[in-house]
This record gives C-alpha cells, sequence and structure tokens, in this order.
C-alpha cells in the first residue's frame, strides 16, 4: 500500500512538472516572438545616427612634404530606417574615402582643400540611396603642402618656472635650440621664433627635464616636433661689493665729490653665478639736477644699473655728504 501512494505521488509530481514546463516554454515563446515584433518595428522607425568614417591623402608626389595633414577622420550623422542605420553599424559597409592629391592641390598656394559639396558627395556614394546626411564634421577637409622649402628656426619656450625655497632658476634651455622648419617661403619668412606650448611648472629645486611639443602653425611642419627643456636651478646666496659713485648730469668745470666716494651694494645671486659678480657691472649715481633743484645737507645715491643675474639689488647707504669743487 504504501508503494502505491509513493509511486502515484511520483506520476501527480512529473504530470504537473510536464504541465508547468510547457506553460513556461509557450510564455517563453510568445515573448521571444512579441519582442522580434517589437524589433522589426523599432528597426522600421526613422532614426539619426554618427559614424566615424576614415579619410585618407592618396597620391602624394614623392618630392612632396605635407606640412599640415587634413582631418584623417569625418564624423557624419545619417538619418534612415533603423535596420538601414544597423546595417552601417554592424556590416560595416562604409567604406573610407580617399581624397586624390592631384584633384584638390593648388600648386600657387601650396594647399589643398575638399569642399564640403565634394565631401559630401564622397559620403553619398558609401551610403544607400534612401539615406540623408544630417550633418558633417569637420565639414571641409584641408591640408597644406610644399616642395622641400625649409629653414632652421630658434625655439621660444613659452611659459612660467618657479623654484623652491631659497633657490631660483638659473636658465632654462631648449634641446634642440632650433628646429627644422618646412612651409612656403612666405610664412618661412614671417617666422622669427617657434614657440613651445605653454607650460607651468612650480617648486623646482634640482636640475629638471621635461618634454614639451612645438606650438603647431598652420602651414607649417617642425622637426622635431618637440623639445626637450632642461630647467636649472641654483641656491640662492647673498653678496656685497663696493661701488664708487658717479656724478651725473655735471656742468662743466664742476666736479661733486660724496663722502664716502664708494658706496656697499648688497644682491642676491646663485651660488654658480657668484665669483661673476664684479663691482665695475653696477652703476651707483649722485644726480647734480637733482641737488640744484632740492638743496640739502645730504647727497641722495641711487642704483642705477646691476648684472642681468642678480636680484634684490639694494644700497646700504642712500644718502651721502657731498662737495662741490670748482676749480
Amino acid at each position: 500500500m504504501k508503494g502505491g501512494w509513493q509511486r502515484l505521488r511520483k506520476i501527480v509530481r512529473s504530470t504537473m512538472f510536464a504541465i508547468v514546463n510547457k506553460e513556461f516554454l509557450i510564455f517563453l515563446f510568445f515573448l521571444a516572438l512579441s519582442g522580434v515584433f517589437w524589433l522589426l518595428m523599432a528597426l522600421n522607425e526613422t532614426y539619426e545616427m554618427e559614424y566615424c568614417i576614415p579619410v585618407q591623402l592618396t597620391g602624394v608626389p614623392k618630392n612632396a612634404i605635407i606640412t599640415t595633414p587634413m582631418a584623417d577622420t569625418v564624423r557624419v550623422t545619417v538619418r534612415d530606417k533603423g535596420y538601414t542605420l544597423a546595417t552601417y553599424e554592424y556590416g560595416h559597409l562604409i567604406k573610407s574615402i580617399n581624397v586624390p592629391f592631384s584633384t584638390y592641390a593648388n600648386q600657387e598656394t601650396l594647399t589643398g582643400a575638399v569642399p564640403a559639396a565634394d565631401l559630401q558627395k564622397m559620403i553619398y556614394q558609401r551610403l544607400y540611396s534612401s539615406s540623408r546626411i544630417t550633418a558633417v564634421k569637420p565639414d571641409r577637409l584641408q591640408f597644406y603642402f610644399n616642395y622641400g622649402l625649409r629653414r632652421q628656426i630658434p625655439v621660444t619656450v613659452n611659459g612660467s618656472f618657479s623654484a623652491s625655497r631659497d633657490y631660483y632658476i638659473s636658465q632654462v634651455v631648449a634641446i634642440p635650440s632650433r628646429v627644422v622648419v618646412y612651409a612656403s617661403k612666405r610664412l618661412l619668412d614671417s617666422l622669427k621664433t617657434v614657440q613651445t606650448e605653454v607650460i607651468r611648472m612650480r617648486n623646482i629645486y634640482d636640475t629638471t627635464e621635461v618634454t614639451v611639443k612645438l606650438k603647431q602653425i598652420p602651414g607649417a611642419k617642425f622637426i622635431p616636433s618637440t623639445v626637450k627643456l632642461r630647467i636649472l636651478p641654483d641656491i640662492l646666496t647673498e653678496g656685497r661689493v663696493e661701488v664708487p659713485v658717479k656724478a651725473v648730469n655735471m656742468p662743466e668745470g664742476k666736479i661733486l665729490r660724496t663722502f664716502p666716494q664708494r658706496v656697499y651694494v648688497r644682491f642676491v645671486v646663485g651660488v654658480s653665478q657668484y665669483n661673476l659678480v664684479k663691482p665695475d657691472q653696477f652703476t651707483v649715481v649722485a644726480d647734480y639736477k637733482e641737488l640744484m633743484a632740492h638743496p640739502s645737507d645730504k647727497c641722495n645715491v641711487y642704483l642705477q644699473s646691476v648684472p642681468k643675474f642678480v636680484s634684490k639689488a639694494q644700497l646700504e647707504l642712500k644718502q651721502v655728504d657731498y662737495l662741490i669743487e670748482q676749480p
């Protein structure tokens, strides 16, 4: 009796699972069928989609140098039915565009340009007749070339560099200091220097090297296109030199004597350049015209010039005794 109940239970359970599984399979079938219908309806709607099309300049003569290449990719927005756009996307039917050099190169201006109308025509040749282009970026292709005309142009560093405390930037060197520039004669004649891209560095305390690109100029090609900047910091130290006072604007026949005749100048300089500082590189003056305009017991003295590589130069004495002699 017990075995009969177990067999009956197994039969009932298997029957129930079969019914449930059958219903579940039917549900999945209709779900998939409804998904297919939805997809077909969705693909039949009109959409817009952007595609990237590679562009290549072909037929460039061996003696021609492309100084500024045109864009290597065109982004085009296409409007069409969903299934057509899906064909473009997954079928890879939109092939690259080849731009013939001889067709668009202007030998007088050494430039080439593919107008928007020609560009769209090339793209339409790769689309179905039902497709419509709604946007093209860039809408015009342009390139520059020449036939080997070049010149060496010095490099100018375009940036700012600040040293850590107790240091200063003694030198910024571009390596190489000159680059070869390929361009038209008119552009080469107008170029005095080639600038680097803007660079800013702070808290420099040790010799630092960094590679930076040259600032692009339409129609010019640089070789090399990058330079290495070597930033040389130096430790600051204080210095002191004794400089004679010179009289300026003195009328003929008169002599201005100051007491003392020499004054000390304090300054800050890098350790590596300390021994290069000489007293004759400084100029301290007393102005006779100022004395006549504003008579006083003391004579003002001024620091008129200092070497370029020193900083914070100042006089220890700003007024001295004086005597005007007339032989």
